[in-house]
């Protein structure tokens, strides 16, 4: 019987969860799919510039899951701007850091959404008089 899967902790779900050619066929064409744990690799070592042993710690994994997960992620990416494909982020096996936004674990130097990156470009993003 193989082993289980261990969940891989992930800050935050992305904003969107759907790319792709612009275009009158571009929704009729197969896609690519990347996992959200895969989305987290990506954000982690291009985004963030943490080492896969970085990235490995804040996704609770070894370094060499990290090094794996990244490596996919990176061929679906390839895969979806070379053949001009239609990528969605979706499943995977993740839990997101204790669940809610507030966590201390989440709050993390490698957390861009509670440094105020990205709370200053969603204030910027609302419409005037309304309250976040």
């Amino acid at each position: 019987m193989p082993r289980p899967t261990k969940e891989r902790n992930v800050c935050c779900l992305p904003r969107n969860n759907r790319f792709g050619p612009l275009g009158q066929r571009a929704g009729m064409r197969e896609g690519v799919t990347m996992s959200v744990d895969e989305f987290e690799a990506i954000r982690l070592i291009d985004h963030m510039d943490l080492t896969q042993e970085e990235c490995a710690e804040q996704m609770g994994v070894a370094r060499t899951t990290v090094q794996a997960i990244y490596n996919q992620a990176r061929k679906k990416v390839a895969r979806a701007l070379v053949d001009s494909l239609p990528l969605t982020i979706s499943g995977g096996t993740y839990q997101l850091y204790g669940g809610n936004w507030g966590s201390d674990v989440c709050r993390s130097r490698a957390c861009k959404r509670h440094r105020g990156g990205w709370e200053e470009e969603a204030s910027r993003d609302e419409a005037p008089g309304e309250e976040a």
